[in-house]
């Protein structure tokens, strides 16, 4: 299962709901860099068959020193050579702890809500997806005729231009949208209202 994001909603008993049956997956992978804010390279696998997973990545050559007592990185990693990133995605587990894990991800995950029904709520902004957890998708409707998904654009760039916020685009349903994401434990309160602030002042110059 591809948990990437989703697999830390697990963390909190608000939205875990939404992950019933992943139990059921022979494997799980999620990255750190996302909710848990460490470097982008952190990611994380979980396999049920041990042996399969060794099997697989496993690589003997007889110039290569193998531990004997050891589990030995080159047997579980496509990489022979790789620093520790388990280091980073431990201590900040270690940092939060249970409780701080799922208050961060509901954090993220009301941020994103209020962001998402806050800009829903301008005009010339059309709600296409309500935020389940800590995504969401708007699209920006071009006030001087149909050309929607060229002035989607446009209203991001001129967004990310201001400084005030970041958003990214992408399509959905062959619709080019703005996608909101809400992930780094420093989003705050203040923070949304600046951004929802940046996408009105930029709608309000493009009328």
């Amino acid at each position: 299962m591809d948990g990437a994001l989703g697999l830390w909603e697990a963390a909190s008993p608000a939205h875990r709901h939404l992950l019933r049956g992943v139990e059921l997956a022979d494997s799980w992978a999620t990255d750190g860099h996302m909710w848990l804010n460490v470097p982008y390279d952190c990611g994380d696998a979980f396999v049920a068959d041990a042996e399969s997973h060794r099997a697989a990545m496993s690589h003997r050559e007889p110039y290569l020193t193998h531990a004997v007592e050891a589990r030995d990185a080159i047997d579980w990693t496509p990489e022979w050579s790789r620093r520790g990133r388990g280091v980073a995605t431990y201590a900040a587990l270690r940092q939060l702890g249970r409780g701080g894990l799922a208050e961060l991800v509901d954090r993220c995950c009301r941020h994103a809500h209020a962001l998402v029904t806050s800009m829903g709520a301008l005009r010339g902004v059309e709600i296409l997806c309500t935020p389940a957890i800590n995504q969401g998708l708007v699209r920006l409707l071009d006030p001087h005729g149909g050309r929607h998904d060229a002035w989607t654009d446009r209203v991001i760039g001129r967004i990310v231009a201001s400084g005030e916020a970041f958003f990214g685009a992408t399509t959905w349903r062959g619709q080019r949208t703005m996608r909101v994401s809400v992930c780094n434990w420093q989003t705050s309160e203040s923070g949304v209202k600046r951004a929802v602030a940046a996408v009105s002042r930029v709608l309000r110059a493009g009328e």
